[in-house]
């Protein structure tokens, strides 16, 4: 292995391929990771030769969307849509000819007619085969495998006189394959040996909701046995299961993984185990030939699924042309339908995987379930049954790591997404019932009649419905909407605003970093100012002080909400509440001296410091927020607005428990 690890690692790379060079690109496989190859090899050198074999007379398809073939929901035209080869006189695609060796001295591969072919480099994507157990019984008339088109055409005709298959498998494959059959009535039995159904994608949780799913469909499900022979003469009647079941049915479809199609690469002396052997250039052993796809191992990984493949193939034609490129792995996402139910997994996602640190948790809801799986406050996993609306936004989450905050988690715990609705699509694709101006209630709806009326600018929106005309926070949804490009107009007094808030942050620091007043040493000083804090009717002045204008402060969330209290620009109000925060921050200090205290005193002085400390935050991105532009400013706004709320709910109770205590004792 190491020997191996080293002759991968140091592997050399012939001089980048020039285009004059008559000798072309030979890529051995003409499915969907191997006319990838083509497409960037053709778009990174345009005049070079490139020779593509495909063992399958067809034309190139979508291996991916079979099951959708298989089930009648695709024709022949949609499965071949996506895959076509560029229109290039250097592009010479010989179908249903297969490679049958590699001669590396010569640079050479000889096909199934004889021909031989010359390459200057060689572009391994064979792909795979289903993997049949050796059991008896198992090469019976009536048992059937599902891998490419002619099993796809072979299972049409099957599946109209079938009325009862056995599908071995229930990972992936398997029950792609038994939503297919499930037509004209078909019982379909799902047999898996392991615990769950798709072991590696999803965990129990996730795993039961599938099952109850599609056992109201009809779809009976074997967990936990495996079938010991096929039974039959002429044909197949039934199966044995180790647990000694006898199943009877007329099909069996097995679906119970797939094999690497390493053959033509181990005669001809390439490193092999699982797959053909790789390095991060997906170069095999020899450094003129690459292998991608379904027949490459990289790391001691066979990924067996398209999406690495098409990476892998990538990064095979930019290492070709010269270029820099490295493969790191695929980090792969699962989505399909059972029988409509949407099925989601990416990541470290079940409990097999789960790393040291790990923490799970779930969301339950009906016919909904969520698990996210976090490592040190990073998104590392995901899974989703039912309905979700940010799949999207969660695969780019955990592909990048994302930290997940606090606030995110319980926004998860109650309702089983990690951000708000509105960032989940554009404010365009809204429900017309959907508020886009929390303060004024104005909806999707009333906004599309204000752009069918004729208004194209946020001020024109703004000015006919009332939308962001109090705190302004839905400006950028109503910039989208008015065109998805107006800059957004700075928020008024936002200079005030912006001083202010820095104020605030200033006051806090010095606060929390220099030291506390002194005492008064002498008598003989002119003003004894230590009595701010030592004389008790000083106390309870600056004490009421601080309750007064944080009350007064409170009093702005009462103006986004009440209608009566529509007096003033609320920017205006804003400007009053920050100004009444810091009063509230000066009042502190003479009522403490600028001691944290300890204790109940302690939490109180922490809770006040960090309201302002978030508030001040808060106040500097809405007052920078056309500056920063977009759904960011919104996102950052929102953030930091709603934390600063979240901080405040528990100053009145401390509060009252530090009057309570202190007229108490």
């Amino acid at each position: 292995m190491v020997a191996l690890a080293a002759v991968l690692k140091h592997n050399t790379q012939p001089e980048p391929l020039a285009a004059h060079e008559a000798a072309p690109v030979v890529i051995v496989g003409a499915g969907p990771v191997g006319i990838r190859a083509a497409q960037e090899l053709h778009r990174r050198l345009p005049d070079q030769p490139v020779v593509l074999y495909g063992e399958e007379p067809s034309e190139p398809y979508n291996r991916m969307r079979l099951s959708s073939f298989l089930g009648g929901e695709l024709d022949w035209q949609a499965l071949t849509r996506d895959l076509k080869l560029p229109q290039s006189a250097n592009l010479d695609a010989r179908f249903g000819c297969a490679v049958m060796s590699i001669d590396r001295e010569a640079c050479e591969v000889r096909d199934a007619s004889g021909v031989i072919q010359s390459y200057l480099r060689l572009i391994l994507a064979t792909g795979s085969r289903p993997h049949v157990p050796d059991i008896p019984g198992i090469r019976l008339p009536g048992v059937y495998t599902f891998r490419d088109i002619s099993d796809a055409h072979k299972l049409l005709a099957r599946r109209v006189r079938s009325r009862r298959t056995l599908v071995l498998g229930g990972g992936l494959l398997g029950l792609e394959a038994a939503r297919a059959m499930r037509r004209f009535n078909t019982e379909v039995c799902v047999i898996e040996h392991y615990s769950r159904l798709m072991m590696r994608q999803l965990d129990d949780g996730a795993a039961q909701y599938l099952i109850e799913h599609m056992k109201t469909l009809g779809i009976e499900v074997v967990l936990g046995d495996s079938v010991r022979r096929v039974l039959g003469g002429a044909a197949v009647t039934g199966v044995q299961l180790r647990s000694e079941r006898i199943l009877h049915c007329d099909t069996v479809l097995v679906a119970t993984g797939i094999r690497p199609n390493i053959e033509l690469a181990r005669a001809a002396g390439l490193f092999v185990g699982q797959g053909i052997r790789v390095n991060d250039r997906m170069l095999t052993s020899d450094p003129r030939i690459y292998a991608i796809g379904e027949c490459a191992e990289h790391r001691n990984r066979v990924y067996g699924l398209v999406a690495p493949g098409l990476e892998q193939a990538a990064v095979a034609a930019h290492d070709i042309a010269g270029g820099k490129a490295n493969y790191n792995g695929s980090l792969v996402a699962t989505r399909l339908k059972v029988l409509d139910l949407p099925v989601f997994s990416i990541g470290s996602a079940t409990e097999e995987e789960l790393p040291d640190f790990g923490r799970e948790r779930c969301y339950r809801k009906g016919n909904i379930y969520r698990k996210l799986v976090t490592c040190r406050g990073r998104l590392i996993g995901a899974i989703a049954v039912g309905e979700c609306k940010e799949l999207n936004r969660l695969q780019e989450a955990v592909l990048r790591r994302c930290r997940i905050w606090p606030w995110q988690l319980w926004r998860f715990y109650r309702h089983g997404t990690l951000w708000p609705a509105r960032e989940l699509a554009s404010v365009v694709q809204w429900p017309e019932a959907t508020t886009v101006c929390n303060c004024t209630g104005v909806t999707r709806g009333q906004l599309g009649e204000a752009l069918a009326s004729g208004c194209s600018a946020v001020e024109e929106l703004a000015a006919r419905t009332g939308a962001s005309t109090v705190c302004g926070a839905c400006r950028p949804l109503l910039a989208e909407l008015a065109g998805g490009n107006v800059a957004l107009a700075p928020a008024r007094g936002y200079r005030p605003l912006f001083g202010i808030a820095a104020l605030a942050m200033v006051f806090t620091l010095l606060m929390l970093l220099a030291p506390s007043i002194p005492y008064a040493t002498s008598v003989d000083v002119p003003w004894q100012w230590d009595v701010l804090w030592r004389d008790g009717l000083w106390k309870q002045v600056s004490g009421f002080t601080v309750l007064g204008m944080t009350l007064l402060g409170s009093l702005m969330s009462l103006r986004k909400r009440w209608a009566r209290l529509s007096f003033g620009g609320f920017a205006w109000w804003r400007l009053a509440h920050v100004l009444l925060g810091v009063g509230a921050l000066l009042a502190l200090l003479a009522h403490t001296g600028g001691r944290l205290g300890s204790q109940l005193n302690l939490l109180l002085m922490s809770s006040f410091l960090g309201l302002t400390v978030v508030g001040g935050i808060a106040g500097g991105v809405i007052a920078s927020e056309h500056r920063i532009g977009g759904m960011l400013a919104r996102r950052l706004r929102d953030n930091w607005v709603w934390l600063h709320i979240l901080l405040a709910w528990p100053l009145p109770l401390l509060l009252a428990f530090h009057v309570a205590k202190t007229y108490y004792f």
